[in-house]
């Protein structure tokens, strides 16, 4: 398991070397304490790290940031565990855990096994299994070298006045899998730069780890758990190209004498393979309860038709949908183009769009 997480964070750390990300790792590396080390200003190397010169950022030198831990097989990790992220590669800390229902159609689950299902429109029934996920800060700093791949301003609200289509984003606020942590500390009194750092968390050098919640942060996540809890993830993998979906419910609004149910949804699509794809077009599907079912198609997403490589392999995004219904359902399919110009689909896996049935009035800022 060690060596497994070894590979991992050196594969976190050389794609933001690749990338221009602030980070690298010293030459020998040590699950347990490998030093976790960020370019800064100047052009000298400081004299006890090593890098090799093919991936050495121009005219950067290498400051440690923290020591890598070894990440965890069982347990969750605490308010204030600091981390990078092993797909996007950003430093962030964990502000709260969530635990969400993971439907996998890539995974065969027993019949005798006790857990919920998910069916959508004739799909093969899948088992949900529980799945942990966090609340966490983005680090400012390293915002602008993830947006290519991932929004940084993902994380949306409805705006509390009469625009029912008026929305408000919370930068560098994120939901991260477990298996995505890959654990560090610090001895930096302020490891991350984010403008609810210290309004969320303190420092207690006492504590492991040494960021403890303040109560700032625990009423914050009470008053606006509706419209931040994680409850289901779907995932499926098409011929090497694996679209998870998160589905979030938003509220409702009145509009023309009618109720409008929002819902945002986030995707990661991840290229398991070698191949480089890159995305031209998605399909989606979108039935409501009120019995209409409405047809999508269009070029990339969000203005976007990312490639995914091997230096590069995931993109991250998340969009939104409007219902004049309570419930609905959305599937779909991307199409990806390969190098020699053939092209296939990708499923989207179904999911379901519920509303919240104690539903109350949406936030229209931050609550502390």
């Amino acid at each position: 398991m060690a060596a497994c997480a070894a590979r991992r964070s050196l594969s976190a750390v050389n794609r933001l070397l690749r990338g221009g990300l602030a980070h690298s790792v010293g030459a020998e590396f040590r699950p347990a304490r490998c030093a976790l080390l960020r370019p800064v200003c100047g052009c000298r190397y400081q004299q006890d790290r090593t890098l090799s010169s093919r991936n050495r950022p121009e005219g950067k030198v290498l400051e440690t940031v923290g020591v890598f831990e070894v990440p965890k097989q069982q347990g969750k990790y605490e308010t204030g565990q600091l981390f990078l992220h092993s797909v996007f590669g950003y430093r962030g800390i964990v502000l709260f855990p969530w635990q969400a229902r993971l439907y996998d159609r890539d995974v065969s689950s027993p019949v005798s096994e006790k857990s919920e299902t998910s069916t959508v429109h004739g799909s093969k029934e899948v088992k949900g299994k529980t799945h942990t996920y966090y609340q966490v800060l983005i680090d400012a700093r390293d915002c602008p070298h993830i947006s290519q791949r991932s929004q940084t301003e993902a994380v949306t609200f409805l705006a509390n006045h009469d625009d029912s289509r008026a929305l408000y984003a919370i930068p560098g606020l994120d939901y991260v899998s477990h298996e995505d942590i890959l654990p560090y500390n610090s001895t930096d009194q302020v490891p991350i730069q984010h403008e609810l750092f210290e309004r969320f968390l303190s420092y207690d050098q006492a504590k492991v780890p040494p960021f403890t919640a303040r109560e700032t942060l625990r009423a914050w996540q009470e008053k606006n758990h509706p419209w931040l809890e994680l409850s289901d993830v779907h995932r499926e993998t098409t011929e090497n190209i694996r679209v998870t979906v998160i589905p979030f419910y938003m509220g409702m609004r009145e509009a023309q004498n009618s109720h409008v149910y929002w819902w945002r949804y986030c995707i990661r699509l991840e290229n398991l393979g070698v191949e480089v794809v890159q995305l031209r077009e998605r399909h989606w599907r979108i039935f409501s309860l009120s019995g209409t079912l409405e047809t999508v198609r269009g070029r990339g997403v969000v203005g976007r038709e990312p490639v995914l490589s091997k230096e590069q392999p995931a993109f991250q995004y998340s969009s939104h949908v409007s219902l004049q219904a309570s419930s609905g359902h959305m599937w779909g399919t991307f199409r990806f183009e390969r190098p020699d110009g053939s092209h296939f689909d990708v499923r989207i896996p179904p999911f379901s769009l519920e509303s919240n049935k104690d539903e109350k009035t949406p936030p229209s800022g931050l609550h502390w």
